[in-house]
């Protein structure tokens, strides 16, 4: 059925039951009132009064416009409205659009983000402007096409959609190569194209010469200073652990209140999901991303996929086909990185604030009310909002339990006392929340740094800004295979040296943007992690040798220095183990701490598979920095889709609220709810 058929039809809505009345909806007549000219074109096009008016209170409580709230509600196709609204103007209509006739100009790229609008620039035909009016506009337009007929020669319509999708196709060589080149060219200091300075690579070079030639010569004293300098680190980083064990987030500390509204409209939330050869977690990601507790018309949801990556891309388009998502497909040009993808699609974003996904992620429904809730609340230094990690199959195998150890303690422990503090923080891979004004004043994400995350938290601490920490998690799978769990290890290992590297090619220049305390931060975190994981074999060899001495009787030789380094070596040794295991226990439910388990006699071990990864990262570095290691994934088990099922039947019950509170909760002083707990608990 065309478009001129829908006028005569009164079917231009999808086939849904209508109220008869609007009182069998539960509405009050609302104190502003739909503009008489509006309620007649939609009336023409087909929109019953109930649905009218249902759409209008929605409008007006998130700020958008009725057609938005009735397309974003699955009640309206976008095509056919646009096309009957082509119809009504006296305008051509484009079902699609030729990216080659496109004429392209430098901002261009705004059109993704700001409105659509196109402009046509074909052989041999006149220039074409391609408009997507809102109804609110069209009144106003038509009287001015009738006024002037001519006008119309140079006007077409188009779905949002479709003008967007020609964008993305005209102009995706030259978007590639500019995100690729941003920060390499605004800001060459951030970013991790150049893996050594002229400087790093000279005292790199010294170091390499002078130090076995060193120990060679004096094998005691270096070996003795070695010792000294690894146990004096040791010693600073289980003390900055033993300040996360103390003043991080307490066992069963309360849920947020999350406010759902001020009285003032929501804004538009951009969620980026990259998803490469993910074909088989897009049903469980398209189910997770729906139980979004936001209105649909105000997300942006991209999906960013690799262009050539056809079965990823071909399965998303099964699963997510309601207008809030968007395909963003990535030209396959080197270097093939997650941040390069996110640069790509942030172009694209057409929200005031971005959160990054994974394809596995499992977030909160509230987790962006608790996000947004904060953002409000907090000055325009906080830029980026963390949320933990929770590892959902510590029961799969030890690796994963080990690894989910390691999460809460980082994510519940670690990070909340950094960001507490105002110190550097190095951000997780995912579920981070920013300010897209601070994300893009930042220059974003450094598409040759392998873990883009810690690299970006530095930098915006660098640039003033601060990061905190959410407490609604998002649910991951850890590897539960060894090698696959190497691979991924190896690979943030690897950005971790990037990152440190970057940050201290100018160290007078960082001292004075993060001070002391951020200096030592900075080591402790980033740098100490993989510092800790290199020398932890040399480690163990110190007290294997020490018990050696002891066990041959040659210990009453040894000086009273080695003796003290010894007991400092053991505390190290014994600290470190037990920090790792305390630190993630500690913020754990019951029930995590049993689907963990016993963990003591895995955590060395643990440390050691640690260290194979770091050096294998030390060895990638030189030889293929910028290669990023896919960690592949499977769907979660049958328990914890379970769980996220009654998950999503609690959110469901919360949000049943019927039109007559939802319209009164619009005028309330304040109004607020408690957030929904995952069954798991935190």
């Amino acid at each position: 059925m065309r478009a001129g058929e829908y006028w005569n039809s009164g079917n231009i809505t999808k086939s849904v039951a209508q109220p008869a009345t609007i009182a069998a909806l539960g509405f009050e007549e609302p104190e502003g009132t739909l503009p008489d000219d509006e309620a007649r074109l939609f009336s023409r096009l087909g929109i019953g009064k109930p649905t009218l008016v249902a759409a209008f209170l929605k409008a007006r409580r998130n700020g958008t416009t009725i057609e938005r709230e009735l397309i974003a509600d699955g009640l309206l196709d976008p095509s056919i409205f646009y096309e009957a609204l082509a119809d009504w103007l006296g305008l051509p209509f484009f079902p699609s659009i030729n990216p080659a006739n496109v004429f392209l100009t430098d901002t261009m790229d705004s059109q993704l983000s700001k409105g659509p609008l196109l402009r046509l620039s074909r052989p041999s035909l006149p220039a074409q402007l391609v408009i997507a009016p809102e109804a609110r506009h069209a009144i106003a337009l038509r009287d001015q096409l009738e006024a002037a007929p001519h006008m119309r020669e140079g006007l077409a319509v188009a779905a949002p959609q479709t003008i967007r999708d020609a964008i993305w196709q005209a102009n995706r060589q030259l978007r590639v190569e500019n995100v690729t080149d941003r920060l390499f060219g605004d800001a060459p200091a951030f970013s991790a194209r150049v893996v050594l300075t002229g400087w790093q690579g000279y005292v790199l070079g010294v170091l390499s010469v002078s130090f076995p030639l060193a120990a060679v010569a004096w094998p005691e004293p270096v070996l003795f200073l070695i010792h000294i300098a690894l146990s004096a680190i040791y010693l600073l980083a289980i003390g900055l652990r033993a300040a996360a064990l103390k003043l991080g987030l307490r066992e069963g500390a309360a849920l947020p209140v999350v406010s759902t509204s001020n009285g003032d409209p929501l804004p538009v939330y951009t969620v980026l999901v990259a998803a490469y050869r993910e074909e088989a977690m897009v049903p469980q990601m398209i189910a997770a991303l729906d139980r979004l507790d936001w209105p649909k018309s105000l997300l942006d949801i991209k999906i960013v996929c690799e262009a050539d990556d056809h079965q990823t891309i071909a399965v998303v388009r099964q699963h997510a086909r309601e207008p809030h998502y968007e395909i963003v497909e990535v030209p396959a040009q080197g270097p093939r990185t997650k941040p390069k993808a996110l640069d790509y699609a942030l172009a694209g974003a057409r929200g005031d604030y971005v959160v990054i996904f994974d394809a596995e992620d499992r977030p909160h429904p509230r987790q962006l009310r608790e996000a947004h809730a904060r953002f409000s609340t907090a000055p325009e230094a906080l830029a980026c909002l963390q949320a933990p990690l929770n590892i959902s199959n510590a029961r799969d195998s030890r690796i994963a339990a080990i690894f989910a150890l390691e999460y809460a303690g980082l994510f519940r422990s670690l990070l909340p006392l950094l960001a507490r503090l105002g110190l550097p923080m190095p951000l997780g891979g995912t579920s981070n929340h920013f300010r897209r004004a601070a994300l893009e004043a930042a220059g974003a994400w450094d598409p040759f740094n392998v873990t883009e995350d810690a690299d970006l938290g530095i930098r915006l601490h660098r640039m003033g800004y601060r990061c905190g920490v959410l407490q609604l998690p998002t649910l991951e799978d850890a590897p539960t295979d060894w090698l696959v769990w190497r691979a991924q290890r190896s690979r943030w290992f690897k950005g971790w040296l990037q990152t440190v590297l970057v940050h201290f090619r100018a160290p007078s220049h960082l001292y004075a943007q993060i001070g002391a305390a951020g200096l030592a931060a900075l080591f402790l975190t980033t740098g100490g992690m993989l510092f800790s994981a290199l020398a932890h074999p040399l480690l163990a060899i110190f007290i294997l040798r020490s018990i050696w001495l002891f066990a041959s009787g040659a210990w009453l030789a040894v000086g009273l220095a080695e003796q003290v380094l010894f007991a400092v070596d053991v505390a190290n040794i014994v600290g470190s183990y037990c920090l790792f295991a305390i630190l993630g226990r500690k913020p754990m439910s019951a029930e995590e701490r049993a689907e963990v388990g016993s963990p003591w006699a895995g955590v060395p071990f643990y440390w050691m598979m640690l260290s194979l990864a770091a050096w294998q990262a030390v060895k990638e570095l030189s030889a293929n920095p910028f290669l990023w290691r896919k960690t592949p994934h499977a769907p979660s088990t049958e328990a914890v889709a379970s769980k996220e099922a009654g998950d999503l039947r609690q959110k469901k019950d919360v949000q049943a609220e019927d039109n007559r509170g939802a319209y009164r909760a619009e005028h309330a002083d304040r109004h607020t709810v408690h957030v929904i707990a995952h069954d798991r608990p935190l």
